[in-house]
């Protein structure tokens, strides 16, 4: 009997994947450094070598640019190139020679080579208007509009530490705006509404009440159907209702926005891991160049930029200098949206009289 072909393999070993260079010293890399802005060199306790040049680019690409990609690392890599967490794309070689000519190409083709040391990487975001289906603001126009004004501090290493900015077009968070250092979310501001003629005929009551993190969905009849009421204290716009039934409509042309956190990291360098914070509690949607969140992101971080010492990272400076401080220096208002009122934001409160001016 032939044997059976398997249906279900799962992924490829990654193993498969990796350059040769890498696959060797997998686990004996001594040490790297940064010559310059996009480009790390990798030393191996062996000797060999790997450079890294690092390419921005947006998270949602044409298939032509990707095969343009392709291309470049055919042409200077042996086909060898990978693409960050950050949506930054790597361009790897054993080649020193090849690094200048691959710089002109990419800058050629209108990409930015940056992101290393301390500087800004590639903003990483969530789908936002252009295919997800509860999105409070886009994410890719926000990203291109604040990258481009923010470009030279992408290009060069001149800030005081690494810079990690994200986006997230609602408060479900597919981005990292909970621990970066400046955080761009999109919030809504008003309960679903309900269209009570098609939601018994699209939704399931049961299912629709079970989603709501909050318990703020109860079952009620409507002209003897079937159907639901919100308990508008209870809702915090997460749109999971909509998820599950499109008679939920949570988005709103006018009263949907942005609002910006920071002080948040991942790292444990210097001090542990921090959640992101708020800053400003809301600016309008905007399209197509969003200039409030454009300005205020760039306020924050040329504030940063000219107050904080080296090495340390926006939570660390805020930490330094204080909240009160931060608002004085950046300009910020601060409003009642501020005051932590989580059932256990006694967790989390500053509960000394003492403060940092």
């Amino acid at each position: 009997m032939a044997e059976k072909t398997p249906t279900d393999i799962g992924p490829p070993h990654y193993e498969k994947f990796l350059p040769p260079v890498i696959k060797k010293n997998y686990g004996k890399w001594a040490y790297h450094e940064i010559p310059r802005p996009g480009v790390l060199k990798h030393t191996a306790e062996g000797g060999d070598v790997l450079w890294s040049v690092r390419m921005s680019t947006a998270r949602l690409i044409a298939t032509e640019t990707v095969r343009w990609i392709a291309d470049l690392a055919e042409k200077y890599c042996d086909g060898h190139v990978r693409w960050t967490s950050r949506n930054n794309v790597e361009f790897l070689t054993t080649e020193e020679k090849n690094v200048d000519p691959l710089i002109k190409d990419i800058q050629a083709g209108g990409y930015l080579v940056g992101g290393t040391g301390n500087s800004i990487s590639n903003i990483v975001h969530t789908q936002g208007w252009v295919h997800c289906h509860s999105p409070a603001t886009d994410a890719s126009a926000i990203v291109k509009a604040v990258l481009d004004e923010l470009a030279d501090e992408f290009t060069s290493m001149k800030l005081p530490a690494k810079m990690r900015i994200a986006l997230a077009c609602c408060l479900n968070m597919c981005g990292a705006v909970h621990c970066s250092d400046i955080a761009i979310l999109g919030i809504h501001r008003r309960v679903p509404e309900i269209n009570h003629s098609d939601l018994p005929k699209v939704c399931e009551v049961p299912n629709l009440a079970a989603s709501c993190p909050t318990a703020a969905i109860r079952p009620v009849k409507v002209d003897g159907k079937n159907s639901v009421e919100v308990l508008a204290e209870s809702c915090m716009f997460c749109g999971n209702c909509y998820t599950v039934c499109p008679a939920m409509t949570l988005n709103d042309p006018e009263m949907d926005g942005v609002c910006i956190w920071v002080g948040g990291k991942v790292s444990n360098a210097r001090s542990e891991p921090a959640f992101s914070k708020l800053a400003i509690p809301y600016l309008p949607n905007n399209p197509p160049r969003w200039p409030e969140v454009v300005e205020a992101v760039k306020n924050i971080v040329e504030v940063w930029k000219k107050d904080a010492r080296k090495y340390e990272r926006v939570g660390e400076w805020i930490n330094r200098i204080g909240w009160p401080r931060f608002f004085e220096k950046t300009g910020i208002e601060f409003t009642k949206y501020h005051i932590d009122d989580f059932r256990y934001a006694g967790l989390s409160f500053k509960r000394t009289a003492q403060q940092r001016f």
